[in-house]
């Protein structure tokens, strides 16, 4: 069950097309919260609010704020902008409708539906939503400004595309063109049922070079073999090599994160490569130093051996030095750029490779 308070508003701290950060006033007590418009329509300063408080009661980290879930000053919304018939959040009290690319009224739709192969495109299938930002910054550093890239965000975390800084971001420095929502995730610039057809928005409806595809903010982790949302990456790779496309697999890779089974290369992209993969795979690993990559391979090399996927080594430090040219902050498990490196050189590496097989076409 989850847990409220009511609230009042005190302060605005920021305002976005989809989302407004707000300080709210709980028996005294000032804390942040999250009101995302398309379900709790706009607050002021002021307004008493209802807020789901269960995240930060629990102490977590990702999600751990408050979310609005009602502006209780101004309870009624009338949102009647939105013509499609495709429900996220469906059979919740928070259910929304979406113009999804496969319904008649929306203009993708033909483009969609006469979809026939990827026919090459490189797909970047990351595990954590951090992992998106090197990526992006590689393709276009490699392949240039003019080659499109659409993020395709999963529901296997954070389902508001706008609880995402980071996607911002990479907007605002054109690192990602265009944003596709699919499964229960919702507010990207367009919407698709799942990932299949995501994949397909992202060739036909929008004519992208190539596509990233990751969870939200937020992994969810039990440290069981299947137990993490990442897990659908190996999903993400099925889906895109069923459709014609080449699926590259962003490794996780850490040396300094302090749990053993994250050492080196992660038993999440372990578990991914060995028991979810069903489709042939291109697996890219950074250019590290001798030493590391023993320690990696140690891992690795079992695994591959008893698959058919391609293991191939691209330099990630392009990626790395577009993300600091545009000032771009982002980190995972609260660790930055410098203090993670070879983390970010791996999904740097395999944007490297996307934009390489873009420039070859």
């Amino acid at each position: 069950m989850l847990n409220s308070k009511k609230g009042t508003v005190t302060s605005i701290e920021s305002i976005t097309e989809d989302s407004i950060d707000i300080i709210a006033d709980i028996n005294g007590t000032k804390t942040r919260a999250v009101c995302y418009t398309h379900l709790s329509g706009e607050v002021r300063i002021g307004d008493e609010v209802l807020l789901n408080t269960t995240a930060v009661e629990l102490g977590l980290g990702t999600g751990g704020v408050h979310f609005v879930i009602c502006n209780l000053s101004t309870p009624e919304i009338n949102n009647s902008s939105v013509s499609g018939h495709i429900m996220k959040l469906r059979y919740t009290p928070m259910q929304l409708p979406t113009l999804s690319v496969e319904e008649d009224q929306n203009p993708c739709r033909d483009a969609v539906n006469d979809f026939i192969s990827l026919d090459g495109m490189p797909v970047v299938c990351c595990e954590l939503h951090s992992q998106i930002a090197p990526a992006a910054a590689a393709i276009k550093s490699i392949a240039g400004n003019n080659a499109k890239i659409s993020y395709i965000m999963t529901d296997g975390a954070a389902l508001p595309i706008a609880f995402s800084k980071l996607v911002k971001q990479l907007k605002n420095a054109n690192l990602i063109d265009t944003t596709i929502t699919c499964g229960q995730s919702f507010g990207g610039d367009l919407e698709a049922i799942n990932v299949y057809s995501a994949l397909i928005a992202a060739k036909e409806a929008v004519k992208s070079d190539a596509a990233i595809i990751s969870q939200g903010p937020g992994n969810a982790g039990a440290n069981t073999k299947y137990g993490f949302s990442g897990i659908e990456q190996g999903e993400a790779i099925n889906a895109a090599s069923i459709l014609g496309g080449i699926p590259l697999m962003v490794l996780r890779i850490s040396f300094v994160d302090k749990r053993d089974r994250h050492q080196g290369v992660s038993h999440h992209s372990l578990t991914v490569i060995d028991k979810i993969i069903l489709k042939n795979s291109i697996i890219v690993m950074p250019e590290l130093e001798s030493d590391k990559m023993d320690i990696i391979m140690g891992k690795l090399k079992p695994v591959i051996d008893k698959s058919r996927h391609l293991l191939m080594s691209e330099d990630g430090s392009a990626g790395v030095t577009e993300l600091k040219k545009h000032g771009i902050d982002v980190t995972t498990m609260g660790r930055s750029i410098d203090e993670d490196l070879e983390f970010f050189l791996s999904s740097s590496a395999c944007g490297a490779a996307a934009a390489k097989m873009i420039k070859s076409r």
